[in-house]
């Protein structure tokens, strides 16, 4: 029962009780005896004229409680005064919590609202016992509390441990380099650098534990300064490429133009998760090629948001289990952890270090056909910059010819021209894909990018999930992401 319609029977219930007394009243109020809460009603001298069976059984006076007064109940509330109830109360709906006192005088709190009806001096007070809801909160801010000082303590003994665990391998590590400078035979440098992989893998493993266990303290913090983008991103590369191409693999890098060549961020944990992303990407490929992609999808005053595509060709999951990659201490499956090796740390500290940036991560994969992992974050455009980054926007782009066809340079998202080649370019697009085209359509594709470049953050979106699909060759996925696309951009030229 809600409290109007309480409030509206108890209102009728006054009208009686003026109307034909207490006895006549009570053949009505019946239905309220077995209330949960307690139910007083006194007059204006503060005399209980009644009280259901909660108000008896809790405050322990029995049928002796419609002898008291309302003051004997609340003293701390109520008090009498020249004869009549005197109180500092707000009568209403509002809840407010008192102290209600029993037979014995003992006293538990309660949470009560009076309320008084115009025009005449009786007052209805309906009040719960919060006892045992005071308890529990109690108890559970305790648990709370003792749970934040368990994790304050683990994460200052990880810190500790993972602190004192790298003195000793970077000695283990310094030695071995020295002593590979004086040897020369060849069984014994082998032996040496694996000793010295070996460390290098136990340092990432100590860093990760260490950011793993700031990050779940809250004390990570980032640091953004301004810095060279695609610096960054050659170092990145230049990390990564003797290491996959050693293996076979072709390694593809893209930064769309409308990237600006400095940015203010984090460097060093877009680093750390661009890394962790690509060695992923190397370790769970054999065959194929891995792909980093950059573009700029929106902007925002003075902030930019960058989109990262990683795509491999390696052994990818199921859809059922996409969800575990970004679980502390989680592997798809024990195999993966003993065949590969691994924490099960990296995707999850990648996970909360794009959120700290502003942005998401995602992933599309398919058993046995590679994996496209996507993240956000939002940086910021130096001072300097702004208007370069103005100019960038508003210029003219040349496009790629998409199938032989000849495109002329034309703006960017929503001029006429550029709608009308954009049309023409999904026309042709689908039209590769019904005929199972994927490297025409992937031409075309290309093309669609440049065209939207500029357009709406929820175009450029739906554009990458389409790319994405055609990358994979998804026949099913494209066309509904096409769909999706076109419905889009219909939108936007009839806003426009």
């Amino acid at each position: 029962m809600t409290g109007s319609e309480k409030f509206f029977i108890f209102t009728a219930l006054f009208s009686m009780y003026e109307e034909y007394g207490m006895e006549r009243m009570k053949e009505y109020i019946i239905p309220m005896e077995d209330a949960l809460e307690m139910i007083l009603i006194y007059g204006r001298t503060g005399e209980i004229a009644y009280a259901n069976v909660a108000a008896r059984t809790k405050l322990e006076y029995g049928e002796e409680l419609t002898e008291k007064n309302i003051s004997d109940i609340f003293p701390g509330t109520f008090r009498i005064v020249g004869g009549e109830v005197e109180t500092a109360y707000p009568y209403g709906q509002e809840t407010r919590n008192l102290v209600a006192y029993r037979k014995n005088l003992t006293c538990f709190p309660v949470e009560a609202r009076i309320l008084k009806r115009e025009g005449t001096d009786i007052y209805l007070c309906m009040a719960n016992d919060i006892l045992e809801k005071e308890y529990l909160s109690r108890e559970v801010e305790q648990v709370r509390e003792e749970a934040r000082q368990a994790l304050k303590v683990k994460s200052e003994f990880v810190a500790n441990v993972t602190h004192e665990l790298r003195t000793p391998v970077n000695g283990i590590l310094g030695n071995v380099r020295e002593l590979a400078d004086h040897v020369t035979d060849d069984h014994t440098i082998k032996a040496l650098r694996l000793i010295e992989r070996c460390c290098g893998d136990m340092n990432k493993i100590i860093n990760n534990i260490l950011d793993f266990s700031k990050l779940e303290a809250g004390k990570f913090t980032l640091e953004p300064r301004r810095f060279h983008f695609r610096n960054m991103l050659d170092y990145v590369k230049s990390h990564h490429l003797n290491k996959i191409t050693e293996k076979g693999l072709g390694f593809f890098m893209t930064v769309s133009p409308q990237v600006p060549e400095y940015v203010i961020g984090d460097e060093l944990r877009i680093v750390q998760i661009l890394n962790n992303l690509l060695s992923n990407a190397l370790k769970f490929t054999s065959v194929g090629k891995i792909t980093l992609e950059v573009i700029r999808t929106a902007r925002v005053n003075d902030r930019i948001e960058l989109f990262f595509l990683v795509k491999d060709t390696g052994i990818g999951v199921d859809k059922g289990d996409k969800e575990k990659l970004f679980r502390s201490f989680s592997q798809v499956d024990a195999s993966i952890s003993r065949k590969y090796g691994g924490t099960g740390l990296g995707l999850n500290i990648c996970k909360q270090l794009v959120e700290l940036m502003g942005g998401t991560i995602e992933v599309e994969s398919e058993k046995s056909k590679g994996s496209t992992f996507s993240f956000s974050i939002w940086t910021g455009v130096c001072e300097e910059d702004k208007d370069t980054l103005s100019q960038t926007d508003d210029q003219k782009i040349s496009l790629t010819p998409g199938a032989g066809e000849e495109v002329d340079g034309v703006k960017t998202f929503g001029m006429q021209e550029n709608i009308r080649t954009l049309q023409r370019n999904l026309s042709k697009l689908i039209l590769c894909v019904e005929m199972d085209n994927w490297e025409k359509a992937e031409m075309f594709m290309e093309t669609i990018r440049q065209l939207t470049d500029g357009a709406p953050r929820e175009v450029s979106r739906k554009v990458l999930r389409l790319k994405m699909a055609i990358q994979k060759e998804n026949y099913e996925k494209t066309a509904a992401e096409f769909k999706e696309l076109e419905a889009l951009i219909g939108e936007q030229i009839k806003g426009a």
